[in-house]
């Protein structure tokens, strides 16, 4: 497949120097698959753009840095041009955005663009949550509970990667309750671009508060109370959304509520 890349956009002096103040991203910090797959190239672009994917959504790879493709074929142990086949699909993504004669960069989201992904997030899990709230089972709710407890048991020790990405887990396991990969895809790339936008502009530290409005929602579902299930999922999307704060972080933080 040829590489394609997107024409960039003209960048202001202040998104120039925000660049020039990340590093370039380590390649260590992306986690290879545990094996190599027996399938042709496409699964291995699969497995680089799932690993790429992780790395943003537990803020090991900060809004900027650069993905340098020869040390993510060396990492994964793959040609460049199989890289670059990763690089693009996680670009369609909005994860990544790719500069000519630049490279590729992890995706830096505006401010404009953070309000438009909360946005959609409110249409499409309003209309999740009626769905769910009328077909989902017993065993759904223990296993949403399930999750619920890993989540709560990562923030009591403070282990950030792991809190994070269940934390952001938690609207896909949603999701997932109602069997529709569509939707699961949907719900997977809409909290991706979360996680990036919440690095770069929350304002708080609140693992513990996401923990407990994640279980307020599930006593409602579970309840079979739609209005306040729809309540109380505004409210956690909207009380992330307010703590957007116009100057942009250059360093991770240590958790990211979603």
């Amino acid at each position: 497949m040829m590489s394609v890349v997107r024409k960039a956009s003209p960048s202001s002096p202040h998104t120039s120097s925000r660049r020039a103040r990340l590093p370039r991203a380590d390649a260590d910090l992306i986690a290879a698959p545990d094996a190599p797959d027996s399938s042709p190239e496409v699964s291995s672009t699969e497995h680089i753009v799932a690993a790429v994917t992780r790395a943003i959504v537990e803020h090991r790879l900060l809004p900027g840095a650069k993905l340098v493709e020869q040390k993510l074929g060396d990492r994964f142990g793959v040609s460049r041009t199989v890289v670059r086949q990763a690089l693009y699909r996680l670009s369609e993504l909005k994860l990544v955005h790719l500069e000519p004669a630049r490279g590729a960069f992890v995706a830096a989201p505006s401010i404009k663009e953070a309000r438009e992904v909360f946005a959609v997030r409110r249409m499409v899990e309003s209309q999740m949550l009626r769905e769910l709230i009328a077909h989902i089972k017993p065993a759904d709710i223990r296993r949403l509970k399930a999750h619920l407890k890993a989540e709560r048991d990562a923030v009591a020790r403070i282990d950030v990667p792991t809190r994070t990405k269940l934390l952001f887990d938690f609207h896909v396991r949603l999701a997932e309750v109602l069997g529709n990969q569509v939707l699961v895809g949907l719900m997977q790339e809409l909290v991706s671009r979360c996680s990036l936008i919440t690095l770069m502009y929350q304002s708080a530290d609140n693992a513990q508060n996401s923990n407990a409005e994640h279980a307020q929602l599930l006593k409602a579902i579970e309840a079979r109370d739609a209005d306040l299930a729809l309540q109380l999922l505004h409210d956690h999307l909207e009380s992330v959304e307010r703590q957007l704060i116009e100057a942009p972080r250059t360093e991770p933080r240590t958790s990211a509520p979603t």
